[in-house]
């Protein structure tokens, strides 16, 4: 598991990227069938958060195999602009896809700009492309920071986006110990919401 910054892709063409970062930052595995290590899964660019990594070809399959089978639980925190309700799921189709996510607004404060800010803890049941923030513009309570799918007049700039994953929830593969891997909030959240542990 490695904590992912924001401003950062996990792969691809770029030089800059967390892949590419991960064989002089992390100890390779010791295994017979050690591999270049390598994410697992995907975080937005602008998403902070646990990134887990896998160091061998066996490792790396198991993996994608409990991420393909939904048994790996996601948790997400946000900070969300404007009244919400206490609770609630949202299903609405993203690129002609079925889409889930369920939320439970923790705690909010007034806000002079934004009128409300909440903090909101998330529950992606799917794993559709920016899923959580496309269904959080859709019911009015845009993502604080959010530049694509945000209200124009209420675009945050030079901050990131107020999104942060936060934990993740799975069997091991092979010891089979029911894992529980949590990430802190970031300070940024932490300024927002004050006397938050």
């Amino acid at each position: 598991m490695v904590h992912k910054p924001a401003g950062i892709l996990v792969s691809g063409n770029s030089f800059k990227t967390i892949a590419n970062a991960l064989p002089q930052n992390i100890q390779p595995s010791d295994l017979p069938d050690a591999t270049t290590p390598q994410p697992v899964h995907r975080l937005d660019y602008a998403t902070t958060g646990i990134l887990l990594i896998g160091k061998t070809s066996n490792s790396i399959r198991a993996l994608n195999k409990l991420f393909e089978d939904r048994s790996i639980q996601k948790r997400y925190y946000a900070v969300t602009i404007g009244t919400m309700k206490d609770k609630g799921s949202i299903t609405s189709s993203i690129d002609g896809k079925e889409a889930q996510s369920q939320y439970t607004c923790y705690t909010s404060v007034p806000s002079e700009r934004f009128g409300q800010l909440n903090l909101v803890h998330l529950s992606p049941l799917t794993g559709r492309r920016h899923q959580l923030r496309k269904h959080l513009a859709s019911i009015g309570n845009p993502i604080l920071g959010d530049k694509e799918y945000g209200i124009p007049s209420l675009i945050l700039k030079g901050k990131g986006l107020y999104l942060h994953a936060h934990s993740l929830n799975f069997t091991h593969p092979f010891t089979k110990e029911v894992l529980t891997i949590e990430n802190e909030l970031p300070q940024r959240f932490l300024k927002i919401f004050k006397g938050l542990e």
